[in-house]
């Protein structure tokens, strides 16, 4: 699930107000990244297990194990297949780094049959001014899809379509775009009003 303004997410907000407002989604240990807009992929065997570990993707065949990504304009992604789910944060770096496919393939290693994602809210490219060298190393990467205008004609990133494409990239042919764009005042955006506040997407195999 991705919390909208339903919890205090804000990142300087009071550990006990935070705690409390993870405790509502699910009450068990959280496995939370530092994330560094990389590839590194943590495959988790236990509840919270590979929490504060430098990374930008979780994967989970363990019944009751929570991964958790933050978001503020990045994509979150859920993956998942028949025995494993998981969790990525892709930034436009992240992207390039090649997160995505790495976190496909960790998967796969986890559980069996096809792997469908579901793209969380993510900025769009009406309101994602992007500087020409950035894009064309992302346009480079992940192919013309990427580039796009904002509603006022500057260049633009499109980050959306870059997942998409790493996605079909690395054998992912079911994607859910749910459509949220974090430039709308129901999302936290850092890009469009410098927003403290962070998405917070979340994906869980029940336990048995």
């Amino acid at each position: 699930m991705t919390d909208r303004h339903d919890g205090d997410f804000r990142i300087d907000g009071h550990p006990e107000v935070l705690a409390d407002a993870r405790r509502l989604v699910a009450d068990r240990p959280w496995t939370w990244l530092r994330q560094i807009h990389g590839a590194t992929v943590v495959e988790v065997d236990e509840p919270g297990a590979g929490a504060g570990e430098e990374a930008d993707a979780s994967v989970t065949a363990t019944p009751g194990a929570v991964l958790a990504v933050q978001t503020a304009d990045c994509a979150p992604v859920v993956l998942i297949n028949d025995g494993a789910v998981g969790l990525v944060h892709a930034g436009w770096r992240g992207v390039v780094a090649g997160v995505v496919p790495a976190a496909v393939a960790a998967l796969r290693r986890r559980g069996d049959g096809e792997v469908r994602a579901v793209l969380g809210p993510v900025i769009r490219p009406d309101n994602y001014e992007f500087d020409e060298p950035e894009l064309s190393t992302v346009v480079a990467s992940t192919g013309p899809e990427a580039r796009a205008t904002t509603t006022d004609g500057r260049p633009a990133l499109d980050l959306a379509a870059a997942v998409t494409v790493s996605l079909a990239g690395a054998g992912v042919g079911r994607l859910d775009d749910l459509g949220f764009d974090t430039a709308e005042p129901d999302f936290y955006s850092h890009r469009c009003r410098g927003d403290t506040g962070r998405q917070v997407t979340t994906v869980c195999m029940e336990p048995r």
